[in-house]
């Protein structure tokens, strides 16, 4: 594990669920390395050259901030060693293609945690999406909002461009948006017209330093166009008061319509002329990869944990010869900097920019 803040432990743990052994952990310096290790009863690397040289490890996981991880995925992939990123997978499209390459040079397993393609309701969305159920597309539209940086107190590394890239909220969590959008409708998109603000102008460089001007925005607004001429809109805020993770999503197809709300993943709501219904999560029935995430009873919440535990237990079942369905790859890494790097051009010139 190469990171150690609220991500890597949540990798860790699902690393564990899945059976691996955690061999190590390198966070920012041989200190707190010594010091995670103890927490976690394993080893405490000195330097990522360290973890790359011991041959008990089969997979890094980088967990650490977005800048640092074109080099670390790079690095490690040279030496032979699967991968699982963080997103942004970098911080510019030319790093990205570079590691998607050398991915598919190497023939190793390299992931990023698109992992909300792993709730159940929207593995049966995508299922009946491609059965035909909804129809051609009308429109796509949807949220995610988040409030965790609305206090003007509030900081993280992310704020500062040269550690988390030129776009904080967007590239954060709106990333994900268009993930899941995507992969569940199978449309793509196309081109785009983009708006960025930021709300706080001035926070702590670090907690406790004084007041520093904000370089990323806090909020985005973004209407697209698919490939196919589908219209789409997404509003992303991380100044959302009282909203905590809430991703959702409206499909609306010719025949009926589908939503989805990531804070209330146990149900899914299906719209058609004559009627409107809630479908629930239920390993008995529905599509075939709503049974497999399904790991509890109805009844029985799921969420993101759950999630991510899937995402990681499918990336080694990879390493191993499977091929799961739905595993976002470098690929997926690659094509979401990519929509990143055109909101990013577009709402520096106010005009429609081709992804």
């Amino acid at each position: 594990m190469v990171g150690t803040g609220m991500i890597g432990t949540v990798h860790r743990r699902s690393a564990l669920a899945a059976g691996a052994a955690v061999t190590g952990v390198l966070a920012s310096t041989p200190e707190r390395s010594r010091e995670q290790a103890a927490r976690w009863h394993t080893r405490g690397y000195g330097s990522l050259d360290e973890v790359l040289a011991d041959e008990a490890v089969d997979v890094v996981h980088i967990c650490t901030p977005n800048a640092t991880h074109a080099d670390f995925a790079a690095r490690a992939l040279a030496a032979g060693k699967h991968v699982v990123c963080e997103k942004p997978l970098a911080t510019s499209v030319a790093d990205a293609e570079r590691l998607a390459a050398l991915a598919r040079e190497t023939g190793l397993v390299a992931t990023v945690p698109f992992v909300y393609r792993y709730h159940p309701l929207v593995r049966e969305i995508r299922a009946r999406r491609i059965a035909g159920e909804f129809g051609d597309w009308h429109l796509m539209h949807g949220s995610y909002l988040q409030d965790w940086m609305l206090s003007p107190a509030a900081t993280d590394w992310r704020v500062d461009p040269d550690a988390g890239g030129a776009s904080r909220a967007f590239a954060d969590i709106g990333s994900h948006w268009c993930d899941l959008v995507e992969w569940t409708s199978g449309e793509r998109f196309h081109r785009l017209v983009a708006e960025m603000s930021t709300s706080v102008p001035e926070r702590p460089a670090a907690p406790g330093a004084d007041a520093a001007a904000v370089r990323t925005e806090d909020s985005a607004g973004l209407v697209l166009r698919t490939a196919s001429g589908v219209l789409a809109s997404a509003v992303v805020s991380q100044v959302a008061a009282g909203r905590k993770n809430r991703l959702w999503f409206e499909l609306d197809g010719a025949r009926a319509s589908a939503v989805f709300d990531q804070e209330n993943p146990e149900s899914v709501w299906i719209g058609a002329p004559d009627e409107a219904r809630v479908l629930f999560r239920d390993p008995q029935t529905g599509s075939a990869e709503q049974r497999r995430l399904s790991v509890l009873p109805p009844g029985h919440p799921q969420g993101y944990a759950q999630c991510f535990d899937a995402f990681v237990a499918d990336t080694y079942a990879a390493i191993d010869g499977a091929a799961p369905e739905g595993l976002p790859t470098f690929e997926d890494g690659l094509r979401a900097t990519r929509v990143v790097a055109a909101a990013i051009r577009s709402a520096s010139t106010a005009t429609w920019t081709e992804i």
